[in-house]
């Protein structure tokens, strides 16, 4: 294949799953940011319906109801989930208040399919619960994890698939941003690994598969204005074959005011047979920073290969996390985000808070057991 046109697949990879139907009937359950600016965002570009929303204040729902277009707004989420037109329930509320209502939701014969917000669950046993609802129900249930439709990192997964970059020796992440600290996580003990290191975790598992073992260390961040356990997160996957994935997540990255700010993301990625690179563009969110991949291989020697796009994470991620639940809602198969697949990503975050606590290297497979 020439230059190009590997160029041209790897960024049709990055794109969302196809979907047949555009007017599933959607209803929101959440109005905050993530809702409001990225989720009804992505849909609105896609053609998808929004039909009726919900959230703890009915003043803020009855306006981003306004700005989008959506025709009903409701009271309560109890009320929403009665509306026996709506097909697809988008659940954007604090984790530890989603199992009430996937467990209500799936209980409605109208409710196809279910996207919730990441993390799932607080806990490893609430995250299994999830799924258990939905595969006992049949309703498919995708979760939120939209750095898995970071452009960047679709491209990389595709050509890792196709062995471009040969056996995985190392992959790391460095991040030095801050992220939007919704007020519900402040309530937390547990902050970064559940609030963005999940994030990063998830991503790992995506890419290569689930480790073997886990280290992780973290302290408390003095610039932050709030108080929480881990602040600053060193964490690194160690797999069978002895390949590791390892990130450092600096969520405040800076002295504060008047000191100027150097905020990034960073990842790399080595193999046997090549190594590749990139940035991921968030940080720079409301700008529209596309985030960046390329690579060197063995199979296109003595060069680089940069495939670029005009998406960002920020909003155009959330258009592929619920086009795939549709998407596999239309051909009756798990969503590529499952609740299945994601509770092995809530048993890694417990894992690093074991390390943390005990100062070891944790096994997966005792978590999970």
């Amino acid at each position: 294949m020439d230059v190009n046109a590997l160029i041209d697949k790897i960024v049709k990879a990055t794109e969302p799953l196809p979907v047949s139907r555009k007017d599933w009937r959607i209803g929101c359950i959440g109005a905050g940011f993530i809702m409001k600016d990225c989720h009804l965002v992505a849909y609105r570009d896609l053609g998808f319906q929004a039909v009726a929303i919900t959230s703890k204040e009915r003043n803020i729902s009855e306006e981003v109801a306004r700005i989008h277009g959506i025709p009903k707004v409701y009271d309560d989420w109890q009320s929403l989930l009665r509306d026996d037109s709506l097909e697809i329930i988008d659940v954007a509320i604090p984790p530890h208040l989603q199992l009430d209502v996937v467990r209500a939701a799936c209980e409605r014969p109208n409710i196809k399919g279910i996207l919730c917000q990441k993390p799932v669950a607080m806990s490893l046993a609430d995250a299994r619960e999830i799924a258990r609802l939905g595969q006992e129900s049949g309703v498919k249930i995708a979760v939120n994890s939209n750095m898995r439709y970071d452009q960047s990192m679709r491209a990389l997964k595709y050509v890792l698939e196709r062995g471009m970059l040969g056996k995985p020796v190392i992959a790391t992440i460095e991040m030095r941003a801050i992220p939007h600290w919704q007020e519900f996580l402040k309530e937390y003990d547990k902050l970064e690994l559940f609030g963005m290191g999940i994030h990063h975790l998830d991503i790992f598992r995506y890419l290569f598969g689930d480790p073997e073992g886990i280290t992780a260390i973290c302290r408390t961040d003095p610039r932050t204005q709030f108080p929480h356990i881990d602040g600053i997160t060193q964490y690194t996957y160690k797999y069978a074959d002895g390949m590791m994935a390892a990130s450092l997540d600096d969520v405040w990255a800076w002295p504060n005011d008047p000191c100027e700010k150097d905020i990034y993301i960073k990842w790399r990625v080595e193999g046997t047979d090549g190594m590749a690179d990139g940035t991921i563009g968030w940080p720079k969110y409301p700008a529209r920073e596309p985030s960046t991949m390329r690579f060197t291989c063995k199979s296109y020697p003595s060069r680089w290969i940069e495939p670029k796009w005009e998406t960002v994470w920020f909003p155009d991620a959330f258009r592929g996390t619920m086009s795939g639940l549709l998407w596999a809602i239309e051909n009756n198969a798990e969503p590529d985000i499952s609740a299945a697949d994601n509770v092995n990503t809530i048993a890694c975050v417990e894992a690093c808070y074991k390390s943390i606590k005990e100062e070891r290297t944790v096994k997966l497979a005792d978590i999970l057991a």
